[in-house]
């Protein structure tokens, strides 16, 4: 199997490494070439991904930003293969999508828009890890025009880097739920740590693993972070008026010095997190069934 990787930080070193732990064949490119050098170094990728080797590869997955992505395809795909599969590992996937579908259409190359569900609080190459996306979900972003033996393929190769559920969607459902489930921690988390206070819990360091967890995500790449929350500002933009909205519930509650209120909000915050907890324990019981269905049927 050999796999090429466009940019070599945590998502793109990351799945370096675990093909490369997995037996492949892995080359990598990264528009800092020092970057590149040490991937070399470090042996996550046995050489440079360039036009002369894009027909090698088996798949090419383009761990980049939307915006920089949509510039790599538009300049590479007249001289991508057919044979070949792109897939994009972009936080967004609309605009993406779009673009690399209508490329696809045009230059008959096959391209999937995808989202590996995984990542730490800091980026780049040397904060990358083989184990990254073990047990990982993966999000594909099929077109109506990919076929059933493609997804087959893909989800085999996606699989040998660790992923466990690989899920489909459609571009614009994708962008709905992620605003929620990945954009509001980080942006919600990154106001959260501006407040007064954070200075005097330093100084006296006075917290519980609450305030650990919840300001884990402020440490983040602003820029990256800015394109993501552009891309999907209508999305982002409605939770952000709904999270404010119940805040502003629990103020005046206090405001009030209304118990009665307070504890009604409070229970229903702890009965919709306890049906969320069902419908993901659900999931996981699927997983883990298909898993072991899977096990059964190679033994």
């Amino acid at each position: 199997m050999n796999i090429g990787i466009v940019g070599l930080g945590l998502i793109g070193g990351s799945l370096a490494k675990a093909y490369k732990k997995a037996g492949a064949t892995v080359l990598g490119s990264d528009q800092n070439n020092l970057t590149t050098e040490f991937a070399k170094m470090a042996e996550a990728i046995d050489g440079e991904l360039d036009e002369a080797h894009f027909s090698k590869c088996d798949v090419i997955f383009i761990a980049i930003t939307p915006v920089e992505a949509i510039k790599w395809m538009e300049q590479n795909a007249p001289r991508l293969s057919r044979e070949t599969i792109i897939i994009d590992c972009c936080g967004t996937k609309r605009n993406v999508c779009k673009a690399g579908y209508d490329m696809a259409r045009r230059y008959g190359i096959n391209y999937l828009g995808g989202h590996p569900m995984a990542g730490k609080e800091k980026g780049g190459f040397k904060h990358s890890s083989a184990d990254l996306f073990d047990d990982a979900p993966f999000i594909l972003v099929p077109d109506d025009h990919n076929n059933l033996n493609l997804m087959c393929k893909v989800k085999k190769i996606l699989q040998m880097a660790g992923f466990g559920r690989i899920s489909f969607s459609t571009a614009e459902e994708h962008d709905k739920v992620i605003a929620f489930t990945s954009q509001m921690p980080h942006i919600v988390s990154n106001g959260f740590i501006k407040s007064k206070t954070a200075i005097l819990h330093n100084k006296n360091m006075v917290s519980a693993g609450s305030y650990k967890d919840f300001t884990r995500v402020a440490y983040l790449d602003e820029k990256m972070w800015t394109e993501l929350f552009i891309e999907n500002r209508d999305n982002l933009g409605a939770e952000l008026a709904a999270l404010i909205a119940e805040l502003q519930k629990y103020q005046q509650a206090l405001e009030d010095n209304d118990p009665e209120e307070l504890i009604r909000l409070l229970k229903e915050g702890k009965e919709c997190k306890s049906k969320v907890d069902k419908l993901c324990d659900l999931n996981s019981l699927e997983v883990k069934q298909e898993k072991s269905s899977k096990a059964t049927a190679s033994s």
